[in-house]
């Protein structure tokens, strides 16, 4: 069933004077979630407009290549942390433990493990919204918990993780007014907010990651390019031998720590 022409030209010229810039694209993915229903099709316009990110107002959002389920009010996964997915597989073992730490969506984790499908997936955040649309994500390949970092997890996996994904808030609390609204509005903030110099959160990783990774385990964790020098200071202070990987294509930084 399609939508029709009336409404479509309606929501598309709504589109476009709200400053969507690929206007046409998202029209169509509009179109697709609402599944020809014509009032529909008005409400996610509608959500659109007013700046809920897209991926929020459809449902879903594509995260290397696998359709990760987001609610709205949870934090919506870049394109950019798959250098955090590309730098993790060569480390997850069949068998192996693989953590998601502030896992928001799950969609690190889940991507992870959709490549090497044989790990065991730990999956934790501290919010809740974030927490039930993890759940979805990872129903029957993963178990979530609800937490402030490590605090959240059971005591059975310490010691025992062999890769443990950290997609921290890095943004320093002072850039958070120059974020996009889409951002500011309509995610968590705990999502965002890294402290004084985005490094806060990252920093409480690195002081107990050792004491959670298997010999030999790696804990990774996206940040800015600016941010390096003081991530790897903080993973070397904290017994970790420190490497960094970067991607010119997705403009992203990645921080490793090998125990």
């Amino acid at each position: 069933m399609s939508h029709s022409l009336a409404v479509r030209d309606e929501a598309l010229r709504a589109l476009r004077a709200a400053g969507c810039v690929f206007a046409e694209d998202e029209l169509a993915v509009l179109c697709e979630a609402a599944a020809g229903d014509d009032q529909r099709l008005r409400e996610l316009t509608g959500r659109r407009v007013v700046g809920e990110p897209l991926e929020q107002v459809i449902g879903w959002a594509d995260f290397c290549g696998v359709r990760v389920t987001v609610r709205p009010g949870v934090f919506v996964p870049r394109p950019r942390t798959r250098v955090l997915v590309e730098a993790a597989v060569p480390y997850a073992e069949a068998g192996g433990l693989v953590v998601d730490l502030c896992c928001g969506s799950g969609a690190v984790g889940l991507a992870v493990r959709r490549r090497v499908p044989a790990v065991v997936l730990v999956a934790a955040d501290l919010e809740p919204r974030a927490v039930a649309c993890a759940r979805e994500n990872l129903a029957g390949i993963g178990e979530v918990y609800e937490g402030d970092l490590f605090a959240a997890l059971p005591a059975a996996v310490r010691g025992r993780v062999g890769v443990l994904l950290a997609n921290v808030p890095y943004v320093p609390t002072r850039h958070l007014p120059l974020m996009p609204a889409e951002a500011r509005e309509f995610e968590p903030e705990v999502a965002l907010d890294g402290g004084e110099d985005g490094l806060d959160v990252f920093r409480r990783v690195a002081w107990e990651a050792s004491v959670w990774l298997a010999p030999g385990g790696v804990v990774l964790s996206e940040c800015a390019e600016s941010q390096v020098g003081a991530a790897t200071e903080a993973l070397r202070r904290n017994g970790l031998r420190a490497e960094v990987v970067t991607d010119d294509e997705l403009e992203a930084t990645a921080v490793l720590g090998h125990r």
